[in-house]
This record gives structure tokens, sequence and C-alpha cells, in this order.
């Protein structure tokens, strides 16, 4: 790959203060971009931004509102003068409850977070991509998407939902020289296991041929992919990261 791929390019990370958003940022900026993180936790955010540097910014936003993500994408283009590259990240597992005893709410924040979230930052990425005709979206879907995953039932529909919404929107998209993909991650080592109950965690690893949960870097170098033009004849796809968990 060239020794920066990125070189030029305006990207936003979402849910990147922490975890896997923040190796995918810290990742976008070493290889050129400039790279704004939005996460619902400002602070965080901004700390986040001043440890990666390369001239990151942070912005505040709730995903799952329509107001702060067109807000915020606004701010970050205004300051950036435009956007080539989105990385839908931020996302929530809810809790390790059966059908039975799940509570709507339960359901519809999670489905609210990951699945409406992707929609209207995707949406509102592509209002500023289109006049452009160029641009990149990453959306980071699951192995649970494809599987499904027990006690796990909104999280895994969520999933599901952004890989069919990823070929969709790709579908849409390919006349305004925009690609749209996603990654399908098992288990990664990051702070979205806290909220995990540790034989859940065990289980989950179990599942993995490889034997041993991912890394956050080894997803954000999937991502670099994506994003990058090293991959300009990819489009609509999902790829894994499952340490050989995927079974199609």
């Amino acid at each position: 790959m060239d020794t920066q791929p990125l070189k030029d390019r305006r990207a936003i990370v979402t849910g990147a203060a922490q975890g896997i958003g923040h190796a995918i940022a810290a990742r976008l900026a070493a290889e050129g971009a400039r790279v704004a993180i939005i996460d619902i936790d400002r602070r965080a955010a901004d700390e986040a931004a001043a440890q990666i540097g390369f001239g990151a910014i942070a912005a505040t936003a709730d995903i799952a509102l329509e107001e702060d993500v067109d807000r915020a994408f606004d701010q970050v283009v205004a300051e950036f003068g435009g956007l080539d590259i989105l990385i839908n990240n931020a996302g929530i597992v809810g809790s390790d409850t059966p059908v039975h005893d799940l509570q709507v709410s339960d359901w519809d924040r999670v489905l609210d977070v990951n699945l409406k979230g992707t929609f209207l930052c995707s949406r509102a990425a592509v209002r500023h991509m289109i006049p452009q005709k160029s641009g990149a979206i990453v959306s980071m879907a699951s192995i649970s998407g494809k599987e499904g995953n027990a006690n796990m039932a909104p999280y895994s529909v969520s999933k599901a939902g952004v890989i069919c919404f990823t070929k969709t929107l790709a579908k849409e998209l390919l006349e305004h020289g925009i690609r749209v993909n996603c990654l399908a991650p098992a288990l990664i080592d990051s702070p979205l296991l806290a909220g995990m109950e540790p034989e859940r965690v065990d289980f989950l690893t179990s599942k993995i041929p490889l034997g041993r949960l991912g890394r956050p870097e080894e997803v954000a170098a999937m991502v670099l992919f994506l994003a990058s033009d090293e991959s300009t004849f990819t489009t609509g796809a999902c790829l894994d990261v499952s340490g050989g968990r995927a079974t199609y």
C-alpha cells in the first residue's frame, strides 16, 4: 500500500473515544487522514483526539438522535471543508437476556443505537459525499448478525440489519462513486466486554477457531483497507474479522 494511503482524506469515526473505534481513528490518522471523533462522551472524545494527534478533532452526539447527528456532521464538515470517509463504529451490546424476559425498552435502545444510528450517520455523510461524487463508508456489523447469538436478540438483529443496510446503500450509491462496506468481527478485546457476563465472554471465545479474542488493531487494519483506494472494486460487501468463526 501507499506510505500514506489516506493522505488529505477527511474522516469521521463514531464511538471512537475508546476501544475499537479509538484504534480505527488512530490508524486512519497515522495513514494521513484528518479524523473527527464523534462520541456521546465529549470529555473522553476530546482526550482521545488529543492522544491521537495529527489534527484530530472531537464532536458530541447521541447517534440515535437525528438532530444530534445532523448537527455534529455539519460541524465537522464545516471544520474539514468536506467528508471523504465515514466509519460507523458506535454501538452497544445490550443486556444478556433471553427473549421471553426481554424488555421492549432494551430492544428499542439497542436497535436505535446500532441500526438507526448507522442509518442516520450514513444519511448525513452521503448528503455531503454525493456532490463530490466520491466517498467510502464502512460500518461495524458482527458475526452475531450472521449467525445469531442466544440471549443477544436485539444485538444480533441490529447487526443483521447493518449488513442488509450496507448492501442496500451500496447499490443506491454506485452512480455517485461512493463505496459502502461492513465488517463482521467475532468477539474483540474492547471495553464493550465489560457489559457482558464473564461466562458469556468465555463461551463466545470458545467458538473462535483461532482460540483467542480479536484485537482492535486487527479490526482497524481491515477498516483501512476498505476506506482506502486499495479496495476500489469492493462495495456492498461484508468482510469477516472472526478468527475463523464465520460459516458463510
